[in-house]
């Protein structure tokens, strides 16, 4: 493989880092919306960093040491010595010590007396982010899920949740022990032992984003509200996020005037966050994100809590790449939005100013475009409903 050169590169100043995208799947090119999402996005992160995206890692290449590596999931500790992943400064994305922690498994403890749970699983951390996320369990055998189903099934229907899907995908409505026992039986023993998610099922819901950014000397803090749209095959899926970015820490976020709500989700985001980073060592991440909903059970009563994480690449990536641009060409800025859209079907018009990373058709997805915008500079404590 022949790498481009160095941009920007002299004898004067450091080489600039290698810039390259890994996969932890299969070796085979993937084809679709999300693959060629997935490279357009690294290749504006390699634009950022000042150089240029140098193709796809391989271990048969011999790298210089300084490399930057956008994964397309969570690497595991194993995974980040192997490739000399050593700090934040090293992805765009996260580091975990066992694959579980980057699911959603870790957003629920275990229900009582369980009999099963994975080799590294801390019961510390479940007791204190017990407060943080929606009522829910993890569990990693048929008997440890009927137990926990059998709990919240008492107070109405319920979510049995696979640990990978996204973009509420790869879950199931029950309402009844025998629905249940169906999507057991429908899941299989193998699935069962990887864990799945059984959650309270809300109505009425709200998902909010909180999350942070960091990229070389840039460091980045937003929060954002998420948008559906109908796809395709007429199923309400992801359709976006907007953003309000500040410069800074999770502090400087704090700072802004901002409603209750908003407030309350990214407290429960940080305070998750926080806990992850003392009780699972070895874990870091540049880029992290945090999905909280709000919504009412069957007997109206209203919960607020972390559903999931995100420490790689994700739906909301378009957005954090616009706001660091506006930071990194507008050196006084504080506070910007910037939002992400994915419309389904033709004719889509396009904002002014919007950033294409993906438009086509897909073979499971069909038409889908995807843009986001990177919005401006906005006053010092400027709401997201700002018009």
């Amino acid at each position: 493989m022949t790498l481009p050169p160095f941009v920007g590169a002299s004898s004067a100043a450091p080489a600039l880092p290698v810039v390259l995208l890994y996969r932890k799947g299969p070796k085979v090119a993937p084809r679709g919306h999300e693959a060629d999402t997935l490279r357009e996005l690294a290749r504006q992160i390699a634009e950022l960093k000042g150089t240029q995206l140098a193709g796809e890692f391989d271990e048969a290449c011999a790298y210089p040491a300084h490399r930057y590596l956008i994964p397309d999931d969570t690497l595991t500790l194993a995974d980040a010595r192997k490739l000399g992943v050593r700090s934040v400064r090293d992805l765009y994305g996260g580091v975990v010590p066992f694959p579980f922690v980057a699911t959603k498994l870790i957003a629920h403890g275990l229900p009582d007396d369980a009999k099963v749970s994975p080799p590294g699983w801390s019961h510390a951390f479940s007791s204190r982010t017990a407060s943080l996320v929606l009522p829910g369990y993890s569990a990693f055998s048929r008997d440890d899920a009927r137990n926990a189903a059998r709990i919240l099934l008492e107070g109405g229907r319920v979510r049995v949740k696979r640990p990978y899907g996204i973009g509420g995908a790869g879950q199931t409505l029950v309402a009844n022990r025998d629905q249940l026992e169906a999507e057991l039986d429908a899941l299989g023993d193998e699935a069962l032992r990887e864990g799945i998610v059984i959650e309270r099922h809300l109505d009425a819901i709200e998902t909010f984003s909180a999350g942070q950014i960091e990229i070389d000397d840039m460091i980045a803090s937003y929060y954002g509200v998420q948008h559906l749209t109908v796809n395709n095959h007429g199923h309400r899926v992801y359709g976006g996020t907007d953003l309000a970015v500040v410069r800074g820490g999770f502090n400087a976020l704090v700072r802004l005037e901002l409603p209750e709500n908003i407030r309350e989700a990214i407290a429960k985001a940080r305070a998750f966050d926080a806990t992850v980073h003392s009780d699972y060592a070895g874990f870091f991440a540049s880029r992290r994100n945090y999905d909280v909903a709000r919504g009412f059970d069957e007997a109206g009563v209203l919960h607020c809590g972390v559903l999931e994480q995100s420490w790689r690449v994700g739906g909301a990536t378009g957005a954090e790449i616009g706001a660091l641009r506006t930071f990194r060409a507008e050196p006084h800025a504080h506070l910007v939005y910037a939002s992400t859209r994915e419309i389904y079907g033709k004719n889509v018009r396009l904002p002014a100013g919007a950033c294409v990373v993906y438009s086509g058709v897909d073979a499971h997805a069909g038409q889908i475009t995807k843009y986001y915008t990177p919005g401006g500079e906005r006053r010092k404590g400027a709401s997201i409903d700002d018009s």
